[in-house]
This record gives structure tokens, sequence and C-alpha cells, in this order.
């Protein structure tokens, strides 16, 4: 199959998309789960399937049953966990499944005496062993915060599936117990103790042994996630961001977010030559870079190259998030990758900006109105800040965020005011007040990153929820303006996804298929600012520059959104924590918004 890449001639380029990820894995991995379900069921309802083998293992001696019935259980609970692991071709998840298999087979014979589940299971151990070369990948990135994720979310499992092992039994079960003494049955099954509920003969300890054994399967699983050696989430080390300073030194005035691959949550591989870079972060399996390469052009497929290998070492998916049209072009031909059009980013180029004219008369309005009622703008250098004026910018970016969580992964630098980043741009609205805030007379700021030694890109927008509304056109506006005098001839402002949809559906003659797709962003802006960000962009008459997304297969986008989503703290599938539990990165305090979510609000 192929996609096709548009070029600034208006002609696509076909691409030829690379080898899909080999299926055996992934075949093996659902077989995996069905396995570890007939397992379960296999040990939560051991009548389901009567034989006369059945029939006179019950009056024989022997306490086979219950154990056999626990095995079976924490079998395929266990083949239910690997199952992902399995798809993803990870070689530990292999070696665990070529242990369980066989015991699932030996649970299957002698406790439900079915010779059919012992073959089922040890069909999936054949391939297993035959294709063990396919299932090399090396773990992911982990914390052992993880460990009281899985404690949570096991403890939650082994509780519903508990309440089936103890319902299953209706015609041994003595009286009619409550869905309390249920519960409480399974909580006390679960640490080894007898419940309230009464069982006729030998299906007491059945439950027993099979609640021990979700129980047992849940302390294992969380103490050894608690105690295996931590793997830390991706952080740039001194080293490599002073490798990226220097070949943004060089070469950063060629992609607009270059500076923000110097995000401390982020990892980076090098080329051979160290002349070109890519920062990317994990995120749920998904290998997710932004932006362009680092560094020199001519060597950004060694990097790609590097890129790749590790995606392949760890059975990550890779993707790419917003990068220009020569970098999608570079990435799509040196991977066989397709690109997909994402949005347009927002550049003003200064020496053609001005305020005059009919289509700048809202804007011209609004700063006037504002001003008029006593604000005024500074627009400066980091390095040009006090330490204690920046103390002040800092805690009211961070109290004025608006959420507890920290937004911004391919478009947000994550600190303000680092000693490292002095060229960063700054600029801040003010009022003098009779009665002066917590912040002083700061009213808005508006933040940049260097974008070369000639520009700047937008990196947050925070306000106080008090002042007056403009507040952002004020600042850019201020920033445009102040541009000539710090040499700076271009700013890139926010980016704008899916404008051209947007753009083109509320043209006249437009199709159905083109309104609908309108019709549904406009329907989406209401949680993702999606149409309010292109409108408040295209008031600056801005030029627009395309970005795209690079991926593997169509399959795989619905993952990449997800994965996206979280890194830019849309989503987050971590469990809340007290804010005095939670984590703080070993840097400068982080005070990024993603600039899909920043506050336009202006009238």
């Amino acid at each position: 199959m192929s996609g096709e890449v548009p070029s600034r001639s208006g002609r696509a380029r076909r691409i030829v998309r690379g080898p899909r990820p080999d299926a055996v894995p992934a075949l093996v991995g659902r077989a995996c789960a069905v396995v570890g379900v007939l397992d379960i069921a296999a040990g939560v309802f051991p009548r389901f399937r009567h034989s006369r083998m059945h029939a006179m293992a019950e009056v024989l001696p022997g306490s086979l049953g219950p154990f056999a019935a626990a095995l079976s259980l924490s079998v395929g609970v266990l083949l239910l966990l690997l199952a992902h692991g399995l798809k993803r071709r990870k070689r530990r998840a292999w070696r665990a499944a070529v242990a369980l298999l066989p015991a699932g087979a030996v649970s299957q014979f002698v406790y439900r005496h079915s010779v059919i589940g012992a073959l089922i299971s040890l069909a999936l151990f054949v391939p297993l062993v035959i294709h063990r070369d396919e299932f090399k990948a090396l773990p992911d990135p982990r914390s052992r915060w993880r460990a009281l994720a899985n404690f949570v979310l096991m403890s939650a499992g082994s509780l519903a599936l508990g309440l089936v092992v103890v319902s299953a039994h209706p015609k041994r079960t003595i009286g009619d117990p409550s869905l309390a003494d249920r519960i409480t049955h399974v909580l006390y099954g679960l640490f080894g103790f007898e419940g309230p509920v009464d069982y006729e003969g030998s299906t007491s300890w059945t439950v027993a042994f099979s609640l021990g054994a979700l129980g047992l399967i849940t302390a294992v699983t969380t103490v050894y996630l608690a105690f295996r050696p931590e793997h830390p989430a991706a952080r740039l080390t001194e080293e490599d961001e002073s490798r990226l300073r220097a070949l943004l030194e060089k070469h950063g005035a060629r992609d607009s977010l270059g500076h923000f691959a110097l995000r401390r949550d982020k990892a980076v591989v090098f080329s051979p030559s160290s002349k070109a870079a890519v920062t990317y972060r994990v995120v749920s399996g998904v290998m997710l870079a932004s932006g362009d390469p680092i560094g020199d052009v001519e060597a950004w497929p060694g990097a790609i190259e590097r890129f790749m290998d590790e995606a392949k070492a760890h059975s990550w998916t890779p993707a790419v998030m917003g990068c220009s049209e020569t970098g999608g072009e570079v990435w799509t031909r040196e991977t066989g990758l397709d690109a997909l059009e994402l949005g347009d980013e927002a550049v003003v180029d200064v020496a053609d900006f001005s305020l005059a004219g009919r289509a700048m008369r809202n804007v011209r309005q609004m700063v006037k109105r504002i001003e008029r009622a006593g604000y005024e703008t500074r627009v400066r250098r980091i390095r040009d800040v006090g330490e204690a004026e920046l103390d002040r910018i800092r805690r009211a970016a961070e109290d004025w965020r608006g959420t507890d969580t920290e937004r911004g992964f391919s478009m947000a630098l994550g600190r303000i005011g680092d000693p490292a980043d002095g060229d960063c741009l700054i600029a801040t609205a003010h009022k003098a007040d009779e009665t002066p805030g917590p912040y002083g007379d700061l009213k808005a700021i508006l933040h940049f990153v260097p974008w070369g030694t000639d520009g700047v890109s937008l990196d947050l927008m925070r306000r106080d929820r008090s002042a007056d509304p403009g507040m952002n056109e004020l600042l850019i506006v201020a920033a445009l303006q102040g541009a000539p005098k710090l040499g700076i001839t271009r700013i890139s402002l926010n980016f704008a996804m899916f404008r051209s949809a947007l753009a083109r559906g509320e043209k006249i003659g437009a199709g159905p298929v083109l309104r609908a797709w309108r019709g549904l962003l406009v329907f989406l802006s209401r949680w993702f600012q999606i149409e309010s960000l292109y409108k408040f962009n295209a008031k600056f008459q801005p030029r627009w520059e395309p970005r795209f997304v690079v991926y593997r297969a169509s399959g795989d986008l619905p993952r990449i959104g997800l994965a996206a989503m979280q890194a830019e703290g849309f989503v987050s599938l971590a469990l809340p924590l007290p804010r005095f539990l939670r984590r703080r990165p070993p840097v400068s305090r982080p005070c990024a918004h993603s600039l899909a979510e920043q506050e336009i609000r202006a009238a």
C-alpha cells in the first residue's frame, strides 16, 4: 500500500509503506489471551464440562482438585497479563509464557481431566518455542510507581473475579448469602482466611484455594514491581542537553520547534556522526518524536535509523508528531512510514505585520481599549529579567495554569527562567492597581523560545483571571512591535490542528463530506479548542506552515493519537495521587501548557 505527502509545488509524492510487523507475535498474543480465559473458566467453573472421568475422580481419595483449580485460575490470570507483552515481542513475556503453559496444561488435565484443554495449552507452547527468535524486544522504561498501579488494578480485578468464583457454585452453597457476605468472603479469602460463606463437600476448599491464588498473584506481582531495578522515565542528561544546544546553535534556525527538544523529560538518540539527533518520549508503547530531527539535514538519516533501531529493539510503535514538510519527506523516504497532514503552524513575519487596515480592525480596537484601561507591556530576553521578578513570573504562571495537570510535549518547553535559556523572550502585561495582588502588578505572561538567532516560537500564554479580556492579543502585538529592537524577524504562534479542513469547510461550495468533517471538528472544539485556536491565530494574518504526523500503519493511528494526548496532558491513565505524593522532576519547576489548550478567551 502507499500514501501521499503533498509538496509545496502542489503535486503529491507517493510514499511506499514499510513492512508491517511480523504477524506471529500478534497471533500468539491473541491465542495466549484465549488460553488464559479457558484456564480461568476451568478454575472458576470446574463442572462446566461433565465427563465420566470427572465423576470418577470425585469419589477417589486425594486433594489435587482444589490445588489444581487454584493453579488453573492463577495460570489463566497470568497468561492474560502476558498476552499484550507477547504481542509486542517482549522477551520476558515469552519466558514467562513458556513456563506457565505447561503448568496450565497440567492443571487442565488433573483438575478437569480435559485432554482437549491440555492440548490447547500445549498447542500454543509449540509455536512459542519454534518462533522464539521473534521475541527479542527489550523491556520498557519503568518506575516503581507501577507497583502501586499494579496493586490497585490487580486488587480490583481479583475482587471482581473472586465474586465470580464465590458465586459460581449455587447448588453447593449453604443458605443464601447476601452480596455483602460474598464480598466479605472474597476479601477474607484473598488474605487466606475463611469467610462467612459455606459450601458443601470439597467446594469450600476449591473456593478457598482459588481466592488465595488471586491474592498471591496480586502480592507477588506488586512486590516484584516494587523491588525490581528501576528504569526511570526519560530524562535528558547534562551531556545530552549540551550536545543538543550545540546542534541548535548551528542549525536551530531551520525548525521553529527545535528548541522544544530541550524538554528535560525527553530522551535522545544521536546519529553515528553526532551531527543530528531525534528526541522522543515513550508513552503507552509508542515511541513518540516531535518536530524535525535536530542538526544537519545531511545527518538526519543516521539519527532516524538509530531511532527506528531503538523502536524495533523494544517493540515500540514509532511515530512523529508535528514534523515539517521537509521532515516528513525525509522520514518517509528513509523508513517507509506514511505521513498525514495534522494541521498548520501560524508564522508571522515581523516586517509585514501592521495594525493598519480593515483586516486588523478588531485587534487594533481591542489593543487600544486595553491600553486606555491602564495596562502597559514589557518585552525582554529572559537574561535581562531580575531573579526576584522571574520568581514572581514562575509562581504566577503555575498559579494561573488552570489545571493540576502539566500540559505540553511537542510545543512546550516545560520551564521558565532557566539560566541556560537566557535567549528566551518574555512579554508581560502590567497594571498599577491600588491593591496589588500576590504577584504585584503582573497581569499576563507570554513566553517564547528561540528559533535560531532571528526568530522566536510561542511556548505558553498565561493571564490573571481577573484581568481584562484581550491580554493575549495585547502581548502578541507588543512582541511583534518590539521584535525589531531585539533582532527578531519572525514569530511562530500557536499550532492549529486541521486548519485547512476548517477553512475549506466554511467556504461556499464545500461538499457534504467536508462540511460534515468541519462540523465534527467544531463539535470537538468544545473540549480541545480546535476552532478557537485557528480563529485566534488568523487574527494576526500569518502564513500557514503545514505540520505532519508520521506513522507506520493506519491501524496505529488511534494508539498514536491516545499516546499523543497523554504526552500533551489531555488524557491521563495514571493513578491520581495527592499533591504531596507527586514526584517532582529534578529540574526547574515546569510551567508548560500545551499550545492546543492555551487560554484563548479574548473577545
